[in-house]
Parts: structure tokens; sequence; C-alpha cells
């Protein structure tokens, strides 16, 4: 069962002749989610080619600087020009409703479906979305304005029975209801089988947690302990640190260290300030493994398996 993440923006505000504005996309068993909007969006949805507009029905905008929503506008239009009907649905900061009825004034005439705003609180974690096989959580992080990331959560798969057992035990419809609810097993001879010896997990329950725009927090890593895949912004490198604090952003070495005091399995580095050239970026993950050795770099159009 499919998880994974596209990458479609690894940039931060100014725009990079290689590098697109923040946007990532989640693939959770052939159900895609986006996250942040940042300019060019459907420009790289085109060009990678993995992801249909008519499976977008989420999006995850953390906050409401440009860089992150400034390609929600077109996408919005492309949607309505394509015939959609389905709701599409946006989880924002409450002002988000602002700048969408402002939009809708001007470019919403012959909208064909219904946008959806569910109001979030950047600063209170919360579980903002469930379904039948994952949660969505927010993060708060700490920027210049209110600013939550998104914990995406498998739950815990139910109990499968071994075909084996069920022949070997002869069990009933009634024996296997109650060993998948967790129960041991008392046999006609009143052997007691344990639990564990009759069912499996068909899988690991997987997470990813995304984290941008945000300065140095270690509250962050409370809310994503044990993540499979941490995606955190590191703006600048480390020599340039006193500028990532002024600017409500991070470094690659504070990126790191939250991976390592959240136990993450694997770090993810983006939103890359454009006074680097992407020859450079090497530069983050070197800095960044002197802290958590499994570091990668965002890089646009690259997928990430999360497991």
């Amino acid at each position: 069962m499919t998880f994974s993440l596209t990458v479609l923006g690894s940039n931060s505000a100014l725009p990079a002749k290689d590098r697109f504005a923040t946007a990532h996309v989640l693939n959770v068993r052939e159900r895609y989610f986006l996250i942040d909007c940042g300019e060019g969006v459907q420009m790289q949805l085109k060009r990678f080619g993995n992801v249909k507009y008519s499976k977008l029905d989420n999006l995850f905008i953390s906050h409401l600087h440009g860089d992150h929503v400034f390609g929600l506008f077109g996408l919005l239009s492309s949607l309505a020009l394509m015939g959609r009907t389905a709701d599409f649905n946006i989880y924002a900061h409450k002002n988000m409703g602002e700048i969408l009825d402002s939009h809708l004034k001007y470019f919403g005439e012959n909208m064909s479906y219904k946008i959806v705003l569910h109001a979030i609180d950047p600063d209170a974690p919360k579980i903002i979305y469930e379904d039948y096989c994952m949660t969505v959580k927010t993060i708060p992080l700490k920027h210049r304005i209110p600013a939550c990331g998104f914990l995406f959560k498998e739950k815990t798969a139910p109990l499968n029975i071994y075909k084996e057992a069920i022949k070997k035990y002869g069990l009933s419809v009634a024996d296997i209801t109650s060993i998948k609810s967790g129960n041991a097993h008392t046999t006609a001879a009143g052997e007691v089988i344990p639990n564990e010896k009759l069912t499996y997990r068909p899988y690991k329950p997987r997470s990813y947690a995304f984290c941008s725009d945000t300065m140095y927090c270690e509250e962050i890593a409370e809310h994503v302990a044990g993540v499979n895949l941490l995606y955190h912004e590191a703006t600048f490198l480390e020599n340039l640190k006193q500028m990532a604090h002024r600017t409500g952003h991070s470094t690659s070495v504070d990126a790191a260290k939250i991976a390592k005091l959240a136990q993450a399995k694997r770090l993810l580095l983006g939103h890359f300030s454009s006074r680097y050239s992407s020859n450079m970026l090497y530069l983050f993950k070197e800095e960044a493994k002197t802290v958590f050795p499994n570091t990668e770099i965002a890089i646009d159009g690259q997928n990430y398996d999360i497991f």
C-alpha cells in the first residue's frame, strides 16, 4: 500500500530558476493530499504527471505567506474550467476565508464546485482530518505569523488471522471474530493459544511530518516523535544562524537537532533560500549529517517512499 511523498517545490520566497515554491503531494493508498500551494504548483503537477487534478480533494496550508499560497488561485480556476463538481477542502488559518472571498468576488463567477474552508488554530495541536486509515494533526510552529505543520499518520492496522490457524484449530466465525479482537483462543482440549501466535498486522503504521516555516523550536520534536519521515525547513546554512532566527526560519543544523530529538527515522531538508544555487545544496546535507546522519535533500519532482 502506497505511502509516498512527491516534492513539487523546495524553494523559499524568492524565485529560483530551477526550484519552485513550497508544495508537496502525499500519496496515501492512492489518495492524494496537497500540502501548501506555492506559485507554479499547476506547472509542477503537469510536469511530473503522477497526480491528476481530479484526485486532489484536500489542501493543507501551513500559513498565509505568499510562497505557500500564491499557486492556489490558478489551481481553483483550473478545477472549475475542468468541470469539477466535488467539494474542494482547504485546511488553513481562519483568515484564509477573507482571501478566498476576495478571490471569488472577481474570479468565481463560473465556479462549478464548492470550496469548503476548515479553519484551524495553528497554536493548538489537534486532529483536523480523519478517515478510515489515517489522521492529520496540526503541529504548532514558531514563525513571524501564525503557522503550523501537519502530521500525517496511518492508523494501526486491524489484526489479520493466519489462514493455517483457521484450518489447524477448526476455528468458527465466532472464534475468528474473537481472535481478531485480540483475544486468545481456547481449544476443545483446553489448550490456550496466545493471540500473537494466531494473528499478525499486515503493515506497520507509517507517518510523515511537514514542518515549514519555523525557527528552531524543541517542542516540535514532541509532536513528531518517532516519525518515519520528517520534512523540516532549512532556509539557511549554519553560518547564517542569526539571520534564520531574525526571519523566523531554521538552519540545516537546527532541522537536524529536531530530527535527533524526535528520534525520527529520516530527515528531509527543504525551503532553501534562493541565495543558494542547486549545486550548493549538498552543503545543507553535509551540515545536517554531522548531527543526524539519515538526512536527505528535497528535490523538485523527486518521490520519497515512506517506510
